[in-house]
């Protein structure tokens, strides 16, 4: 059985999202806990849970590194299954980093639910970091069969706005670029913009996504 960790808003949620880690951080991890968060700030309700590989390090299992993507989507499959037993209305499926590609390889499969209107990627790896001339991660999103919102840093090195911003992205794939963020939103010292609030900026985008999908 799934394990979900919950954050809720105070009042009833506009959306749930489904939310999966990254590659190398836990669901509790500090990011994951700042956009939780932000997000129930915003009135979404957040459930994190863990791939067998992530949970597997809790028991004392070997550090094992992550399958490829793919093989994880069963995997969140059986998570949104049993979300759907503990929650009403609207749901986003979605992820940080690896865990947004996965949420977007589901949303190209022919099951998705009908209550699923949307994937939101926070951090997506368009590319192998700092490689921008390795093979893009594009057809997750071009084959996505609900609408994707993506929060990405400025200066992402998984795809930075500039290098996005050069290619074409398909019409029903979205993005809202974080103040010279990196690929956990954070900002250089010098900038003006702060951790704190590009997540806030992140998760207001997330909530707007929801809005309008509703």
């Amino acid at each position: 059985m799934t394990a979900f960790l919950w954050t809720r808003p105070d009042t009833d949620p506009a959306a749930t999202l489904l939310l999966a880690h990254g590659a190398g951080a836990q669901m509790d991890s500090t990011f994951m806990e700042k956009l939780a968060a932000a997000l129930s700030a915003e009135g979404i309700a957040v459930a994190r849970f863990e791939f067998a590989y992530m949970a597997g390090r809790r028991t004392g299992g070997p550090k094992k590194p992550p399958p490829r993507a793919d093989k994880l989507i069963g995997e969140f499959q059986t998570a949104l299954q049993a979300l759907m037993g503990e929650s009403d209305g609207l749901l986003l499926v979605g992820g940080k980093s690896m865990g947004g590609r996965v949420a977007a390889m589901l949303a190209g499969g022919g099951s998705l639910p009908g209550r699923v209107k949307g994937v939101a990627c926070f951090g997506y790896p368009f590319h192998p970091t700092g490689k921008p001339d390795a093979d893009w991660r594009l057809a997750p999103l071009e084959e996505a069969k609900r609408p994707v919102q993506i929060l990405q840093g400025d200066r992402d090195p998984f795809g930075s706005r500039a290098e996005i911003e050069a290619i074409t992205v398909p019409d029903h794939v979205a993005l809202t670029y974080l103040e010279d963020g990196n690929h956990d939103f954070g900002p250089r010292g010098k900038s003006p913009a702060t951790l704190d609030g590009n997540i806030r900026q992140a998760a207001k985008a997330t909530a707007a996504f929801a809005k309008r999908l509703g």
